[in-house]
């Protein structure tokens, strides 16, 4: 399989070859498709306006909230394909790109250009180096033992396995995402405000939508606020929170507060987990669980990264984590990596007792 893209595997006690040479293996698989792009995005704003009439106009409680889960849904469906257009990976166009990932944002309120600069410069940039990438950053133990206590009692619910909406709905969408604060965000940028102004008015409007669809349909206004725009949603902010936590975190999985040693440890591969899934859901988010061909060349679409994938776990055999999903590894995986030991590159629990085994050297 893929012979003709690439030669022999490199075995796991072998370093790991430049960035550029992983990219050069993934370049035939990598072209996008326009055709494809706009199919998607048409059939998942299709799906998603399909649940939203199902929530307002099915009138039975039970179908409303089922109606109202698949809404928020489709929201992070959405979501995928504007974060593949945000990296100009979507379509060959930059300018329909940047215009189609402001589009596919607006159902999950996200503000595009802030988006693009705290993941694919930040995130993409400085994957797993303490100081730098701030999604699910763990704290050291001195850090957590300095916190008040109210911050101690939040670090402990993000990370308790339950909370994956809280953590993304606080620190990523409200702190640095929503009109984010000087102290947060140094740079000032009209862009900015404008995203985030675009975002506010997306959801005014569909606020407004709800508030007149209830006396229409004689329904409760709350009820259609709650199962029609808050369920939705707190879906998507707990799907998108969970997926970041789990491309992440992993007892076999590195952080760094050293850049030359993160340098050198090839972090596009060595931080990123390819979470396999049974049935269809890796499939139902468009592939984005085949992290690692993402984080090697972002500019990979989103409709290649199954084969891109395969094509790195051909040729990197033993580098790659790789782990099958089970609720029993999730809240494995949360139970053990509370605080993290930059020293001996481990995972510990609250009071600092290591839970994985040290990745000191693993360089």
């Amino acid at each position: 399989m893929h012979s003709t893209q690439i030669t022999q595997a490199i075995s796991p006690a072998t370093p790991l070859p430049h960035r550029k040479i992983l990219r050069s293996w993934l370049a035939p698989i990598s072209a996008k498709n326009t055709g494809i792009a706009l199919a998607l995005s048409v059939a998942d704003f299709a799906l998603f306006a399909a649940c939203m009439a199902g929530a307002v106009l099915t009138r039975h409680p039970v179908l409303q909230v089922l109606m109202g889960l698949a809404a928020g849904f489709m929201i992070a469906r959405l979501f995928i394909l504007g974060h593949d257009a945000c990296h100009q990976s979507f379509t060959p166009h930059r300018r329909l790109n940047r215009w189609l990932g402001r589009l596919l944002f607006l159902p999950s309120l996200t503000p595009y250009s802030l988006w693009d600069v705290g993941h694919n410069v930040v995130h993409h940039g400085y994957t797993n180096l303490s100081g730098f990438d701030f999604v699910w950053q763990p704290a050291t133990l001195e850090a957590y033992q300095r916190m008040p206590a109210w911050k101690q009692w939040l670090e402990r619910a993000y990370r308790s396995g339950w909370a994956p909406w809280l953590y993304y709905a606080v620190e990523i969408w409200w702190k640095r995402l929503y009109f984010p604060s000087k102290a947060v965000m140094p740079t000032r940028r009209g862009i900015f405000i404008a995203d985030s102004l675009l975002v506010t008015a997306a959801a005014a409007a569909w606020v407004a939508g709800l508030v007149m669809a209830a006396p229409a349909t004689g329904q409760s206004t709350a009820w259609l606020l709650a199962v029609g725009f808050f369920l939705p949603l707190l879906v998507w902010k707990a799907l998108m929170g969970f997926v970041v936590y789990v491309h992440h975190t992993h007892t076999r999985i590195a952080w760094y507060d050293n850049k030359k040693d993160w340098s050198a440890a090839n972090p596009f591969v060595s931080t990123t987990v390819h979470l396999r899934f049974n049935g269809f859901f890796g499939t139902a988010l468009h592939h984005i669980m085949e992290h690692t061909a993402h984080h090697v060349d972002m500019g990979v679409p989103l409709y290649r990264l199954k084969q891109a994938q395969a094509v790195l776990e051909e040729k990197l055999p033993g580098h790659i984590v790789v782990q099958p999903f089970s609720w029993r590894w999730y809240f494995g995986t949360a139970r053990r990596c509370k605080l993290y030991d930059f020293g001996r590159r481990q995972w510990t629990d609250f009071s600092g007792r290591p839970t994985s085994e040290s990745m000191a050297g693993a360089v």
